[in-house]
């Protein structure tokens, strides 16, 4: 098949998970052209199947702001009529769907059927898709999908709860490459930040509001007042100067290492003991899963989609939103023993393994099949 894959080229989760699909796809035979603003950080050096395709926006001095959508739809047109492509798969509904189905529109009057695949990742439906002058335009788009995916079923219910669509929802979750076994930690990389006698905790995130970054501090503060420990924050976004002032408020700045952005989190996390992602709402928990990955349990909020990856008791444990006295006291549990903490890292490896790429990407090719046929 050939695949055009519409998707924001950044850090986010649905870049990353559009990216790793499109990659996947690539190794199997099938011809994938990626059409974004600029290279997807995963992306990667050249490789065999891959193509892509930038959406250039000019600088006219008519618009107070580019019209993005318009260009991407022309590009659209332009990949799919030239590069002869079978199908596009757009990632994040705002405003992929809606220059999805324009560039269908143009392609039809010009004799091309070409049909698109809308997946759901999250704040495009329970964010910025619960804002009004979004909704008409989205439950249109989602209806004229050819076909609707998310990322779990939590994200699923919040669509049909808030939008008029009629379109069938497949939930496709997203997926991982996970370790056949529990990696041996690097004790030279660890040392660099954390004494033997030390765990530690690990968040990641674009450090908005949503993620709640000052409970992951409190939490940890907790902690530490029972187990030596060393927190580390990777990443950055609007929250980071609230996150410093508060860590200078408790006196534990010489306990908490700010790590700004890291391209690829598992070094971060070969080095972790314990993941806290203690999240407004997560419409799955793509972080968290990265960790389990790693063979790092999380403590984590129950909302969204979180409790689908998260097993509590199992990978760690779940609680409400805010309440960090219990998130504290389960992740004293996990950390109380290496006995425990092993038997925690066993079993989130072990779920993590439920989410591989082996097992969801042929979900993504029967769904395309399918539309194609």
């Amino acid at each position: 098949m050939k695949i055009g894959i519409v998707l924001y080229p950044t850090y986010g989760g649905s870049g990353v998970v559009a990216t790793e699909l499109g990659k996947a796809l690539a190794l199997k035979g099938h011809e994938i052209h990626f059409i974004t603003y600029s290279q997807p950080v995963r992306l990667g050096s050249f490789r065999e199947n891959i193509y892509y395709h930038e959406v250039s926006l000019t600088d006219y001095p008519l618009f107070e702001f580019q019209p993005y959508e318009t260009v991407l739809a022309s590009k659209m047109v332009d990949v799919v009529k030239y590069e002869k492509l079978d199908l596009l798969h757009v990632h994040y509904a705002i405003p992929h769907a809606s220059a999805a189905f324009m560039a269908q529109q143009i392609l039809k009057s010009q004799g091309i059927e070409i049909p698109f695949i809308t997946t759901l990742h999250g704040t495009d439906i329970t964010l910025v898709g619960k804002d009004p002058s979004f909704e008409p335009v989205i439950t249109f788009c989602l209806n004229q999908s050819n076909a609707v995916t998310a990322v779990s079923q939590s994200l699923k219910d919040d669509t049909y709860k808030h939008f008029g669509t009629t379109r069938e929802i497949h939930v496709i979750p997203n997926f991982i490459n996970s370790e056949d076994n529990l990696p041996e930690i690097d004790l030279e990389k660890r040392r660099r930040y954390a004494n033997d006698n030390e765990r530690i905790l690990t968040h990641i995130s674009n450090f908005r509001r949503v993620k709640r970054i000052d409970d992951v501090v409190k939490v940890f503060a907790k902690v530490n007042e029972k187990i030596p420990c060393k927190l580390l924050l990777a990443g950055d976004g609007p929250e980071r100067a609230m996150v410093e002032h508060l860590a200078r408020e408790l006196k534990i700045c010489n306990r908490i290492i700010f790590l700004g952005k890291v391209r690829d989190t598992s070094h971060v996390l070969e080095i972790s003991d314990l993941f806290i992602l203690p999240s407004e709402t997560e419409s799955f928990g793509l972080a968290a899963l990265e960790a389990m990955a790693e063979g790092v349990p999380v403590i984590s909020s129950n909302t969204g989609g979180i409790p689908e990856v998260n097993i509590e008791g199992v990978s760690g444990y779940l609680s409400n939103v805010g309440n960090v006295d219990e998130m504290a006291e389960n992740a004293l549990k996990i950390l109380s023993t290496d006995e425990n903490l092993k038997r925690f890292r066993i079993n989130a490896l072990s779920r993590a393994k439920d989410f591989t790429l082996e097992k969801i990407l042929p979900m993504y090719e029967t769904l395309y099949e399918s539309v194609l046929k």
